[in-house]
Parts: C-alpha cells; sequence; structure tokens
C-alpha cells in the first residue's frame, strides 16, 4: 500500500488554531499552515490516522479530494457526476453531504448539497443499476462540500462524530464544557501535567479528565470505539492497529496531584461517575468544596476553570465575579489562574487586572478567557525582588 504524503484539514475553535498547529507539529505533521478556524498540513495514511486519535483541539480531520471552479448548479451537478465516487463509497454504503457555503453564486447551501447528491445518486445507479442511500445520522461515509464564491472543494471526513466525543461523559450538569475547548483552554494556559492542577469550579469534571490525559499523556480518544476512516475502502486495520498501540505504549503515571472543588455535592456525584468512566480516578480528586471559603492547599499550582453560567449567577454576576477576584486575592497567593467568561464586563467586577486576556467562543458565544497572576505582596515588591 502506498503511504505518500497528501493534503488534510483539522478542523478546530477560534483562538485554538496557534495550539493545534504546536500539537500537529509535534506528531509529525509536515508543511502546517495556520487558517481561520483550521490547520493544513500533510501526512500520510498512518499519520491520518494518529491525527484522529492523539490531537486534543480538532474537531475533525478531513482530506480534499476534489476542487473545480463552478458558478451554477448545471456545471455543479456535471463535475461531480463525472467523478469517480466509487473509489470512496460502494453502493451498499451510506453517505451524507455537509455543506459549508459563501458563495453569490450558491447561495442555498443544502440546495448545493442536494444536487452532489444527486449526481452520486445518478452515477450509481447508470454503473450498478443501485444507488447508495442517505443517512444523516450515522452515515458510513461522509463528505464535506465547501463552496467559496466559485470555488468548490469536496472532501472526505475522516473522523465521523466530532472528535470532543470522547466516549468518557455518562452524566453532565447545566452547560457543560465542551471536551475540545477544556483542552484548548488547558493548553492555552500552559498546562503540560508537569505541575498541579486544581480546577476550583469543576462541575460535571470536564476540565479534571482532560488535564489528567494531557498529564499522563492519554490519548484522547482512548474511549471511542469508531472512526469514520474504518469505513473507507482502504483502511488498513494493522497499519491503525500499530498506530494505536504506539501512542498507548507512550501513556505514563503523572506524579502531580488534580483536584476539583464543586459546591454542590450532585456535581460531585456526577463528576466522580464521569472521571470513574475514563478510567481516571486513580489521578483526579473531586472534593465538596465552596471556591469561596477555601485557601490554597497545593504549592505551586495552576487555577484554570469554566465559572457556572446558571440563572441564579447571571441576577448577580457582579457580586460572584468580585468573590472569585477575593478569593484569589486573599487566599491563592502566587497563583496562576485562569477563567472563561462569555460575561465581556466580568473583568471590571473581578477588582484585578487580566495579565492576559484571550478571545474565544464557547458554542456560538464569544468569551474571554482571563489570566490573573497572584503575588503575595504588590507587583511592585516582586518585580523588585
Amino acid at each position: 500500500m502506498s503511504l505518500e504524503n497528501f493534503r488534510m484539514i483539522a478542523k478546530t475553535f477560534f483562538g485554538f488554531e496557534e495550539i493545534l498547529a504546536q500539537e500537529l507539529k509535534a506528531l509529525g505533521a509536515a508543511d502546517v499552515k495556520i487558517q481561520n478556524r483550521m490547520v493544513e498540513f500533510n501526512g500520510d495514511l498512518g499519520f491520518m490516522y494518529k491525527a484522529n486519535y492523539s490531537l486534543r483541539t480538532a474537531l475533525r480531520i478531513q482530506k480534499p479530494i476534489l476542487s473545480f471552479s463552478a458558478k451554477n448548479d448545471h456545471q455543479l451537478y456535471e463535475k461531480f457526476k463525472k467523478f469517480h465516487w466509487e473509489n470512496y463509497l460502494n453502493v451498499d454504503q451510506t453517505f451524507m453531504i455537509d455543506p459549508t457555503v459563501h458563495s453569490d453564486y450558491f447561495t442555498h447551501s443544502h440546495y448545493a448539497a442536494l444536487k452532489v447528491k444527486d449526481a452520486i445518486v445518478d452515477r450509481f445507479k447508470e454503473k450498478n443499476g443501485r444507488r447508495p442511500s442517505i443517512d444523516k445520522d450515522f452515515p458510513d461515509v461522509r463528505f464535506n462540500l465547501h463552496i467559496s464564491h466559485d470555488k468548490i472543494t469536496l472532501s472526505l471526513d475522516s473522523s465521523g462524530e466530532s472528535l470532543h466525543k470522547r466516549g468518557y461523559r455518562e452524566e453532565t450538569g447545566p452547560a457543560p464544557i465542551n471536551e475540545v475547548l477544556a483542552a484548548g483552554l488547558l493548553l492555552q494556559a500552559g498546562y503540560d501535567g508537569k505541575g498541579n492542577y486544581l480546577d476550583p469550579m469543576c462541575g460535571s469534571g470536564t476540565m479534571l479528565i482532560e488535564a489528567a490525559m494531557i498529564a499522563n499523556n492519554i490519548p484522547p480518544q482512548i474511549h471511542r470505539k469508531h472512526f469514520a476512516f474504518q469505513n473507507w475502502p482502504d483502511y488498513d486495520e494493522t497499519l491503525f492497529t500499530q498506530i494505536r498501540n504506539t501512542r498507548l505504549n507512550r501513556i505514563k503515571e503523572s506524579e502531580y496531584k488534580i483536584v476539583g472543588y464543586e459546591i454542590s455535592p450532585m456535581m460531585v456525584k456526577i463528576a466522580q461517575m464521569n472521571i470513574k468512566s475514563a478510567d481516571l480516578e486513580d489521578f483526579i480528586e473531586v472534593r465538596n468544596q465552596d471556591f469561596f471559603a477555601s485557601k490554597k492547599e497545593l504549592f505551586p499550582v495552576l487555577l484554570v476553570f469554566n465559572p457556572p453560567y446558571d440563572e441564579r449567577i447571571e441576577n448577580n454576576n457582579q457580586e460572584f465575579y468580585k468573590q472569585i477576584g477575593d478569593t484569589l486575592k486573599s487566599s491563592y497567593p502566587n497563583t496562576l489562574a485562569w477563567f472563561i467568561t462569555s460575561d465581556l464586563q466580568a473583568k471590571k467586577y473581578v477588582g484585578l487586572r487580566p495579565s492576559k486576556k484571550v478571545k474565544v467562543f464557547n458554542g456560538k458565544l464569544e468569551c474571554d478567557f482571563l489570566q490573573y497572576e497572584m503575588y503575595e505582596g504588590s507587583k511592585k515588591a516582586k518585580n523588585q525582588n
């Protein structure tokens, strides 16, 4: 089997492109180029397997297979009708077209996807007398149709279900954080597992689990049952097994503490359930603890957290964020703390000047990811020492 390099695209969230590029380079990707919400790179078939299995901040990995120009539906249909779909799909498999359209020539993304579907079906019916079926939920083969102005790009989606679905989350509380977002925030904060970590408002435990996977070098997809590339005609099971085993052999046991505080006893139980599902209970401790009544116990420690968004807090944001600032000042000296918030005025209420601010998105919500450097004395005194 040929293991020549080809071009791929790794999708991610806004703000994590640089981190994803660093992950790709560390894995061995070639010709890495950062784009908006995605990173382009070169690699062979084995690298595509490795990228899906190992990248913490990728949402999906796509392989472009056709690119051309078209300015109307007829041109689109004719070009796709001539395409050798049988190289990527057989008549007994299901498929779907996932469209992304930004064009004056094609104004309805679902209609463009429908024309591509018609071209696929018509080609198969002419050649086989039968046609593959559509499955919007669990297709065997997923195609991505990207139209920008008159440039048409068709890609194979090698991941299938989004890579944020790690397979460990049994239960969630209100507004659970996306797993890719959680991993991205930790990496953005500089967390590499070589130090203690505290999530003082841990909710259902996602940040804790992602931190433990980073600290112990556990592949993020260790619990995943299936990738879309396993349905492809060129799928090499021996190669994938070899790559997976190589990544599993790199797992190590961290010597540092990972601790979560949670004020709700019910959420403590949910977090512990998810941690057990992830098989990480040996590495994470969750306590029923009010952060605002806590004192620093781990020295040193990094704090990265996602404050809750429930109605109780939305009605009194100012007091809530003031309490965060007061607790950091009074109880967490010589500590680096980061938190994400969709309240873009939150930093005014904290009463501390953030040393860094990164724009990110939680779903469609624009958020600030804020860093606070806490010193025992004043910053001026710290700088003079």
